[in-house]
């Protein structure tokens, strides 16, 4: 019998099979809680478990005795103040759990009804169940390689191409990542700087001591302290034996399919986000989708994003059209 093909050993969620799961906002309110609270309800203010349900108290249906405070499900969360029902929250983690590529927001606007800007806004919320944590460190061989987002510097407007300075990766965004064999986990993030320092950083923060680590010939990765060994790319040479960097190219490989299929334009100042939402999809993976949808909901407890923060500059590039002068 013929293997079947990709993921097919996971058991998925088919449209109907949704649709029959969250039928209405009462049952989409259950399986939230049941996620947000699995061993039972508490504050999402001060954690306390002294709480009691307020007949007709709507949005805040419970009240904390400790506290004394109103609270919901999404008190606490990365979805808490949103106007948005659960019922369509539940479906915009399917769809960005099921689409290879992620969704795009305007997508999303169209699919649920509501607008692109609280599309785009959901979107980065539930971006927040990956948000980069450093959790316990790969024990190898782990892959370390670079990549790099933005534009074609012909693409761009002369005022920009004046400020990019030299040839190939000029004007982009550099991303570091890292990929354990062993567990098949994924570590990434946007860096300011391919500099020795910076990238020996990243794999000393995610690399446990004496693991084999294999990378590509760019010198940053030169003297890091782990069994190293490096192809050279610059020669034609992508494996020797053991030694390459396929696995975490092939992550790239996603992530780039991503940007130039679904979103178009990722900017410098969201990138991060992207980036974490990528990882923590492929960390997960093998899972079912019911256990990937029941991952993300846990993922927003503790989370908070405003769109004030959202939109409030970081240091990076947004991408924005410069406005011409008049």
């Amino acid at each position: 019998m013929k293997k079947a093909p990709g993921k097919s050993h996971r058991e998925g969620i088919s449209i109907i099979d949704l649709m029959e799961i969250f039928p209405d906002e009462e049952t989409a309110t259950k399986w939230f809680e049941s996620q947000v609270w699995p061993t039972g309800r508490c504050c999402g203010h001060c954690g306390s478990i002294s709480t009691r349900e307020v007949p007709n108290a709507k949005p805040m249906p419970y009240w904390c005795t400790d506290c004394r405070s109103y609270f919901s499900v999404r008190t606490g969360t990365a979805i808490a103040r949103s106007k948005i029902p659960l019922r369509k929250w539940a479906i915009a983690i399917y769809l960005c759990l099921t689409s290879l590529k992620s969704v795009s927001s305007m997508k999303l606007h169209r699919d649920l009804k509501i607008t692109q800007k609280s599309a785009w806004f959901m979107l980065h919320r539930l971006r927040e169940a990956w948000a980069h944590e450093l959790g316990a460190k790969y024990s190898g061989p782990v892959e370390v390689d670079e990549a790099y987002f933005g534009g074609k510097k012909e693409n761009t407007t002369p005022a920009r191409r004046a400020k990019m300075k030299g040839r190939g990766v000029s004007g982009k965004t550099a991303v570091v990542g890292a990929k354990d064999r062993e567990s098949n986990r994924v570590s990434a993030k946007v860096v300011d700087s391919t500099g020795k320092q910076t990238l020996q950083k990243f794999v000393i923060d995610h690399v446990a001591p004496g693991s084999a680590v294999y990378t590509d010939e760019h010198g940053s990765y030169i003297g890091i302290p782990y069994e190293h060994e490096s192809v050279k790319h610059s020669v034609g040479e992508y494996v020797r034996g053991q030694v390459h960097t396929n696995g975490v190219e092939s992550f790239w490989s996603t992530l780039k399919r991503a940007h130039k299929g679904t979103f178009h334009k990722m900017s410098p100042k969201h990138l991060d986000r992207y980036v974490q939402e990528f990882a923590g999809k492929h960390n997960i993976r093998n899972a079912d989708t019911a256990q990937q949808m029941t991952a993300v909901a846990a993922g927003l407890v503790g989370r908070r994003l405003m769109y004030s923060q959202l939109i409030a500059p970081n240091g990076r590039d947004s991408g924005a059209r410069p406005i011409a002068d008049e």
